[in-house]
C-alpha cells in the first residue's frame, strides 16, 4: 500500500490526453511559427494580448499554458494565472467578479504583469465580451489576456482588435503519428498499422480525439485495429459501407431502404456517420464494382441515392402522359405559381408507357419539371 501511495498521479488512472499534454513550447508538435513568434514575444518581454482560435484539438490551451509556465516560475503560477473556463461562466458577472478583481491588483513579490487565460471565449455572452474589452484597456499596465475560441465569428470586433491573432489549423498526420507513436510506446499498447490509419482518419486533425480513442480501445479490446477503433468510436465499419453501397446500387428501393435501417437500429449508428463513410467510399472507389457501375448509370456518385429520396418522399412529378408532348406548355407539370418549368431527365428504373422514356443499358429515363424564373 505504501509503495502505491509513492507512484505519481501521471502514472495512474490519468487520462492519456493530460499525462502527454506538452509541458514546454519545445514539446509541441506543430505550428512552429506560431510557437517562434511567442517565443520572441517572452525573450523580449513584449507579450501581448492574445487570441487563438482554431479547431478543438489543436494545441491552443497547450501552447498559452507552456508560455505561463515559461514565465513564471512553479510557486508563483497560481498567484500569477488565471485560468477560466468561459463555457462555465458565460456571463458578465465572471467578468465584473473574479477577472475584474485578479487584473485590478497588483503582486508585491513579483514584478511583470499578470496572465489571464479565458478557454472558449467564444461561448461569452455579448454583454459579457463588451464588459471585457473595458477591463482589458483599463488594467494592460499589469495584466495580459489570452482569449481561446473555436469560432472567431463570435468574438466580437472590439475584443479581436485588442488582441493578437493566431490561428490553429488542423494538425497533420505526418505530426500526429509521431506522438502517436510515442504514446503507443510509453504505454506498450499493441496496434496494427490499419488501427493506426484508423485514429488518424476519424481523429481528423484533432490530437485530443485521437488519444481518447487510443486509449479507450486499447482499454476495451486490448488490441487496436481498424474495426476495433470503428467499434469502439460507434463508426460504421468499412464492411457495412460496402454492404450499403452495394443494397442502393443493386436493390430496389424498399428493401434497400429496410436493409439500412435495420443495420442502422441495430448497429447504433448515426446517419451522419453513414452518408459520410459513402461519400468517401465512393469518392476513394475502393469496392470492386463501384466504378463500372456508375460508369454504367452515367450519373454523378450518389445521384440516384438522392433522387430515390426525393421521390419517395413526393418531392418528383408523376411521369407525363404518353399522349401529350413534353414541351407542350400548358401541362400542369410546366406551371408551377408563376414560375415556368422546363424539363430535365431523370433516372428511373420503372417507367411503364411513357413516351418521354428512352431506355439505355437498361436504365429507363424520364423527364422531370424543374422550377425555372421567368
Amino acid at each position: 500500500m505504501a509503495s502505491t501511495s509513492k507512484v505519481p498521479l501521471q502514472s495512474r488512472n490519468l487520462p492519456w490526453v493530460e499525462k502527454y499534454r506538452p509541458q514546454t513550447l519545445d514539446d509541441l508538435i506543430s505550428h512552429k511559427d506560431i510557437l517562434s513568434t511567442l517565443q520572441r514575444f517572452i525573450s523580449e518581454d513584449k507579450l501581448p494580448h492574445l487570441l487563438f482560435y482554431g479547431p478543438p484539438g489543436t494545441g491552443k490551451t497547450s501552447t498559452i499554458l507552456a508560455c505561463a509556465r515559461q514565465l513564471y516560475k512553479d510557486k508563483e503560477f497560481n498567484s500569477m494565472v488565471l485560468e477560466l473556463n468561459a463555457s462555465d461562466d458565460r456571463g458578465i458577472d465572471v467578468v465584473r467578479g473574479p477577472i475584474l478583481s485578479f487584473a485590478s491588483t497588483r503582486t508585491i513579490f513579483k514584478k511583470g504583469f499578470k496572465l489571464v487565460i479565458l478557454d472558449e471565449a467564444d461561448a461569452m455572452t455579448q454583454d459579457a465580451q463588451n464588459a471585457l474589452r473595458r477591463v482589458i484597456e483599463k488594467f494592460t499596465e499589469n495584466t495580459r489576456f489570452c482569449l481561446i475560441c473555436n469560432y472567431l465569428s463570435k468574438i466580437i470586433p472590439a475584443l479581436q482588435s485588442r488582441c493578437t491573432r493566431f490561428r490553429f489549423g488542423p494538425l497533420s498526420p505526418d505530426q500526429m503519428v509521431p506522438r502517436l507513436e510515442h504514446v503507443i510506446q510509453q504505454e506498450n499498447v499493441e496496434v496494427t498499422p490499419d488501427g493506426m490509419k484508423a485514429i488518424v482518419t476519424l481523429s481528423s486533425g484533432d490530437m485530443r480525439r485521437s488519444l481518447n480513442i487510443l486509449q479507450s480501445t486499447s482499454m476495451a479490446y486490448g488490441k487496436v485495429t481498424e474495426d476495433t477503433v470503428y467499434t469502439c468510436t460507434g463508426q460504421p465499419l468499412r464492411s457495412d459501407i460496402a454492404n450499403i453501397l452495394d443494397w442502393c446500387l443493386n436493390k430496389d428501393f424498399n428493401t434497400a431502404y429496410n436493409q439500412i435501417l435495420q443495420l442502422k437500429t441495430l448497429k447504433g449508428l448515426a446517419l451522419h456517420d453513414i452518408l459520410t463513410e459513402v461519400h468517401l467510399l465512393v469518392h476513394r472507389g475502393e469496392t470492386s464494382g463501384v466504378a463500372e457501375r456508375f460508369k454504367e448509370i452515367k450519373l454523378p456518385a450518389g445521384h440516384r441515392l438522392v433522387q430515390n429520396f426525393l421521390c419517395q418522399h413526393g418531392f418528383c412529378s408523376p411521369p407525363l402522359p404518353s399522349g401529350l408532348p413534353s414541351s407542350y406548355p400548358d401541362h400542369p407539370a410546366h406551371q408551377v405559381g408563376r414560375h415556368r418549368v422546363s424539363a430535365t431527365l431523370i433516372p428511373s428504373r420503372e417507367i411503364n408507357g411513357s413516351s418521354n422514356v428512352s431506355s439505355s443499358s437498361g436504365i429507363g429515363w424520364r423527364r422531370e419539371p424543374t422550377r425555372r424564373s421567368s
